[in-house]
Formats: C-alpha cells, structure tokens, sequence
C-alpha cells in the first residue's frame, strides 16, 4: 500500500515510522529546512529524537508529488490546521481516500474533525479518523500500539484497517466516528484534571474517582451528539483516557502538573513550547455541554483553571461540595436544581 503521511510533526513521523516497516510510505513537511534536516539525519530530531527511520521511508517537500501516487492519505496535522489541510486537498482536487488523527473540537465553531471534513470536502469522499490510546514514542520504538479507524463507511473502514493492521500496531475498525472523535477530544481534558490533582498529591483514589467519573462525563456527553456508548468503554474511550491519565508521556497531563503549582497558561505554553489539545478543548466542551444541558462538572472545572477563573485547590474544593447522588445515573442532562 501506498501511504502519505501529511505533517511531520511527533504523531505523523511516528506513523510514517511504523507503516514503513509494512509499506511505501511518503512523509511531507512543508518546511524545506526540516525536510532537508530529516533526510541528512534519517530521523525527526526537532519532535521525535532518537527514532531512527527506517531505509524505505521515503521524504518529500513538494506536496503534489507527495501525493500523486498515493492510495491513502494520513492528515497528521494538529486540529488547528486540520481545515487548512483539507482546502489545500480540495485545491489540488485530490480524491484520494485519508484518515485524520488529530483529536478536539475546532476552536471557535465546537466542530468535531469530521464535521469539519464535511464543511469543506463534502460527504462523497471515502475518509476516517485513526485514534485510541497511543503516545508517538512508543509507537515509532515499535512498542505493541492498538487503535480504532472510525468511518461511516463500513466497507473502507474495514478494508483499510485490514491493510493497516501489522505486526506491533493493530487497527480495529467503527463506523461510530462520532464516539471515537469525542472520547479523544474529552480524554484530554480529563487529563488535565487529572494532572491537577496528581500535582497536588491528592493520592491514587482521588485519580481513580477522576478517571471513573471523567468516562461517565464522556459517554454522556458522547451519547447526547449521538455516539455510542459502547464506543465509549472501547480502545477510543476508556482506553484513550487511561493511557493520557495516567502516561508520563501525555503533555495533557502534564498542563494539569504545571497548574496545580500555580503556573498559569500563558508561562505553560512558554515552558513546553505549545498548549495541549486539552486546553481549547475544554472550553469548547464546557461551551457545547451547557448548550446541550449535558452535566459536565470535571470539565466546568478545568475549564475555570485553565481560564485563571478558578485555583486548582478552589477547583477541587468545588468537585468534593458536589451533593451526593446515584453512581450509574444514565441521564444525560443536569440534576435538577
């Protein structure tokens, strides 16, 4: 199989790094500097250092030529350039089947990937979402790595994950996008809290009542834009979120580490170079969440930290006021007041 992987940054060359080992596979980058630092080290020392590439894996800085001879796209952008990506596809009139892998709900219209790839692309093309728990090191150290490609065509989400399913990486397919895409976009700010209180050495019970009511936050507010709930104790779900949660990897996480000693975002962002997805997550979430009536309080939480509307310590004085109430309330809007 012929594969492009579109984006260089730590996720795309690890999975330009790993589909290599199993098929011709094409990285591009649109910074000629880092193509040309890439190819004289065979490695991406700028995002992914000590992984070594492998002979086959071919680099590439002239995007139509990157493409031309492809039978599946990878768009390893973040969820911030997911849009340009797509019209920069749509420009070239690219047909194309590809799979997206960033995570979130674009910032300003609450939209998840797929919606987005709807808006500029339509909804005639053969496209998907690769995700699940996976941290780009141990994918590109060839560590085992499982994840989901979620589509609403049955047939191309079954056929390609076939294709991708090798050696230490296994691909399971969906056809429920809508849960996989929000299990990966709210896991992030799950850890974010969970970091918070991690930070603040709340102990392991205070993480496991985290971790246990986050997924119950996300199945609901899953189920009400319409995925399944099901979905949501699956690899894209409760998988996605243990790993981030927990992972000394996840930079989401580590956002959560850095405010419970008092950083605000802005020095965040100075400290590790960029915010992590979980950040305009979580205030897309809580925005949608109050729209659809949807009770949320973790992400409420995070949001208000994040925001500076709210410490961390306060944060947590306001999560252990709740009132007490049924664990396994399936409704999915808020308590009465």
């Amino acid at each position: 199989m012929r594969i492009a992987v579109l984006g260089a940054g730590a996720w795309g060359t690890a999975l330009a790094i790993a589909f290599a080992r199993r098929h011709q596979v094409t990285l591009w980058a649109r910074n000629r500097d880092q193509v040309e630092a890439m190819a004289a080290k065979r490695e991406n020392t700028r995002y992914l250092k000590d992984c070594p590439f492998p002979d086959e894996l071919r680099l590439q800085v002239d995007y139509r030529q990157a493409i031309s001879d492809a039978d599946l796209l990878i768009i390893a952008s973040p969820l911030s350039g997911l849009r340009d990506s797509l019209v920069q596809l749509r420009d070239v009139q690219q047909v194309t089947p590809f799979l997206w892998v960033c995570k979130g709900l674009e910032a300003t219209t609450g939209l998840l990937p797929h919606q987005v790839v709807a808006e500029v692309l339509g909804d005639k093309v053969s496209c998907g979402v690769l995700t699940g728990p996976s941290f780009a090191l141990e994918l590109a150290r060839g560590l085992p790595t499982v994840v989901t490609l979620a589509s609403t065509d049955e047939t191309f989400a079954l056929a390609t994950a076939k294709q991708l399913h090798g050696g230490k990486l296994r691909v399971y397919a969906t056809d429920d996008v809508i849960g996989a895409e929000i299990g990966g976009a709210v896991k992030n700010v799950m850890a974010i809290a969970t970091g918070i209180s991690d930070g603040m050495n709340l102990g392991a019970n205070c993480r496991a009542a985290l971790l246990t009511r986050g997924l119950a936050e996300i199945t609901r507010f899953g189920v009400a834009l319409g995925g399944k709930a099901e979905t949501f104790t699956g690899l894209s779900g409760m998988g996605d979120l243990f790993l981030t949660c927990t992972g000394d990897l996840s930079r989401n996480r580590r956002v959560g580490l850095l405010l419970a000693s008092g950083m605000g975002i802005q020095d965040i962002k100075m400290q590790l170079g960029h915010v992590a997805e979980g950040v305009p997550a979580a205030r897309e979430v809580a925005r949608r969440a109050d729209e659809l009536g949807v009770y949320m309080p973790i992400t409420q939480v995070v949001c208000a930290i994040v925001e500076g509307r709210m410490t961390a310590e306060h944060g947590l004085q306001f999560m252990m006021a709740s009132e007490a109430g049924v664990e396994n309330d399936t409704s999915t809007l808020l308590p009465a007041s």
